[in-house]
Order: C-alpha cells, then structure tokens, then sequence
C-alpha cells in the first residue's frame, strides 16, 4: 500500500499554507498588473492554435487561471479566445463539479444540486464558463460538466443515466468516441485526471475505487424541477492511493499527449480516444492502473 506524504499534512496546516501563498501570488499578479504585463484574448488565441487546437475540435479544458498568468479580462479573456478558435460547430467542455474535497465526505451532507446555481468548485475559468451566454450543464450531481457549442446537448444529456460519473455515454466517454482532446492548463493528471475514470468505469480493473453504497441525491434541472438521482462515489481509501502523473510517462512514450505553452502556463495536450486505448492495453496486458503506475511486470 502506497501513501503521498502530502495526504497526512493537517488540514489546520494545509489552510494557513494555502492561505500565504494565495496572498503571496496577489502580490505578485498586483506587480504585473501595474507593469502591464497581461495576456489578451489575441495572444492565447495564437497560443491555442500553436497548441494545435483547430475550429470544430471538441475540447475538454482543465485550467488554472493563476498559472496562466494576469489575463486582460479575467477568465473571459481566456473563454473568448477559446470559443473563437473552435468556433461554435465545435465544443468546448469543463468539469464543474462542486465538491471541493472528496466526493465521499460532500455526500454525506445529502446535497441538493442545482445546475444553474451550484458554483463549480474546479476554479474561477471554470466557474465563468458555467454561467456563460449558450454553455448548457449536465445533472449528474458529483461531476457535472458544462457544454457549450452546437451538438453541447447531446454531449450532457445522457449522464445522470447511471450511477457511475465516467461511463461511456457520459461527456467524458463521449469526447473519447468523438476523438477529442483535453487540454491541462497549469495542471497535472494528479489535481485533474477525471479523465482516467473512464477506465474504471468501462471494465473491472480488481480495485474497490467506488465506495459499497449508492447515494440518493437530489438535483434541480434547467427548469427548476427536482429529481433524484442515483450515483456512486469514489472510495476514500483508494483515492489517497492515486498515482496519477506516475502515468505521464507512458501517455509520453505512446504519443498521448504534448508539452506547449497557453499563457504562462505549462499545458499538455491530450488525445482523448489515445489515451483511453492506451489505458486499455497497457492495463489488459501489464495491470497498469493509476493505483499500479509501473504494472505487474
């Protein structure tokens, strides 16, 4: 059994510490700020096509807006140059689940989701992007994902149909059968691997990764209406076993995914139906999991 030693830092700690870093990098933005030194929609407009993202692509987008450095609009600056890339005949695709810790623990406080008022707790760009003119939201309660582009329905609809988030017909299994990328902007598989659920969700990989039972949580549609939706979360235990970024190097050697620049930020590129084979094979042939990076060899 394999443990981070990030896992057991006290959370009174892990606060005060998140606490003056985040007063840390305001100073710092504040500098910059002051210095004109922002990005415009033009120029991460430049950088998403050197990044290879091209009109009608269908994206899934993971971002850190503090890593991309000061944008000229906030998230907006980052939301406009994204859609005008891919252009509306494409789909531009956040996660914006609102638990900010373990799904396991927010749903014992028996929610009620709302997808036009629950915030995403993925971070500010993801948060603007839920609200924005013509994005549309999936009622799955733990792992709703935002849509916008002109098939973005057909990519959220199906999602509450069963009580596991990263099934086929769900947004995540979707964008792998359409052949879409995820871009990681300032983040790693390690704070936003949602992506190698799809795996676990598609066969039995021998590790309990959703806890025994299944919730009954209530969500409030387009409409305001409530209904119950059934739904598994991750299991505690296992989840403090991830080795999410101990994958990177495989994804690498198999042509998954590339390194390039948006803003400051350091961003991967990822092939979705790549990477989704590549967890296939490698786990079929060597046991290769999140749980066992290196395998039964």
């Amino acid at each position: 059994m394999t443990f981070h030693w990030r896992n057991w830092i006290p959370v009174g700690i892990k606060n005060l510490r998140k606490g003056w870093k985040k007063k840390q990098f305001n100073a710092q933005m504040e500098r910059l700020r002051i210095n004109g030194n922002v990005w415009s929609t033009l120029q991460l407009m430049d950088h998403l096509k050197a990044a290879g993202i091209v009109q009608g692509d269908h994206v899934m987008v993971h971002a850190s807006m503090s890593k991309m450095g000061v944008l000229e609009q906030g998230p907006q600056t980052f939301i406009d140059a994204l859609k005008n890339v891919i252009g509306p005949e494409g789909i531009v695709l956040m996660p914006t689940s609102p638990i900010p810790t373990l799904q396991y623990d927010y749903v014992q406080s028996n929610p009620v989701f709302d997808i036009r008022t629950t915030p995403s707790a993925m971070g500010a760009i993801s948060e603007f992007f839920r609200t924005s003119e013509g994005v549309v939201r999936s009622l799955h309660p733990t792992e709703p994902v935002a849509a916008w582009g002109s098939n973005a329905f057909e990519y959220i609809k199906d999602h509450a149909v069963k009580n596991t988030p990263y099934h086929w017909d769900s947004p995540y299994g979707k964008l792998i059968q359409n052949g879409g990328k995820i871009l990681y902007i300032g983040v790693t598989l390690d704070n936003a691997g949602t992506h190698l659920h799809t795996l676990e969700d598609a066969i039995d990989i021998g590790v309990p990764v959703y806890a025994p039972e299944v919730f009954d949580l209530e969500v409030r549609d387009f409409d305001g209406k409530s209904r119950m939706v059934q739904t598994k979360v991750h299991n505690p235990v296992y989840s403090k076993q991830r080795r999410c970024d101990a994958l990177l190097p495989l994804f690498l050697k198999e042509n998954v995914y590339k390194e390039v620049q948006i803003g400051k930020a350091k961003t991967l590129v990822f092939n979705a139906k790549i990477m989704f084979d590549v967890m296939m094979f490698s786990f079929q042939k060597r046991g290769v999991t999140m749980y066992n990076p290196q395998g039964n060899s």
